[in-house]
């Protein structure tokens, strides 16, 4: 299933399932879509098979980290970060298989602010964000959170990320 997120100004944000409709009252000339990732999406971008992107994900924003291919790429040091949301493992600088996931759960506050500081000084300064993971904006069963709202979740500046 193909989702797209599409943020309209710095506001309004939408989340539309292939086959949904989406009305909008004020349309922009120009509504730019944001790919969301499912896991299985996102494990396509690993960096095992040459040619492809090599795609990370941190905080849910997902990063296209291919011009870091030396150490992203296929058997470099940090190619266990890609494929993946690694948000737990740059949080703890750690490769640990068991870290290698989103979940924030008893990070310590310097952890959490070491997560912070990589996020904004690290992969939003040197790649771009290619799309979010549906986990930031999609139910669990993977239908549209009617609910969400960017400027509400933890960690998330809409003004910044766009």
């Amino acid at each position: 299933m193909s989702v797209y997120f599409y943020c309209l100004g710095a506001v309004l944000c939408v989340v539309s399932a292939v086959g949904e409709d989406v009305t909008l009252k004020h349309t922009p000339a120009q509504a730019k879509p944001v790919r969301l990732f499912t896991e299985e999406d996102l494990a396509r971008y690993d960096g095992q098979e040459e040619g492809q992107p090599i795609y990370m994900a941190v905080k849910g924003a997902v990063f296209d980290v291919t011009s870091g291919k030396e150490f992203y790429g296929k058997g470099a040091s940090y190619n266990a970060l890609a494929g993946k949301d690694s948000t737990r493992a740059v949080a703890k600088m750690s490769l640990d298989p068991e870290d290698l996931t989103h979940d924030t759960t008893g990070l310590t506050e310097d952890q959490l602010k070491a997560l912070d500081d990589i996020f904004d000084d690290v992969y939003k300064k040197k790649y771009p964000i290619v799309g979010y993971t549906s986990q930031r904006i999609l139910l669990k069963d993977g239908s549209p959170n009617r609910n969400f709202k960017p400027e509400d979740q933890p960690h998330f500046n809409i003004r910044d990320e766009f």
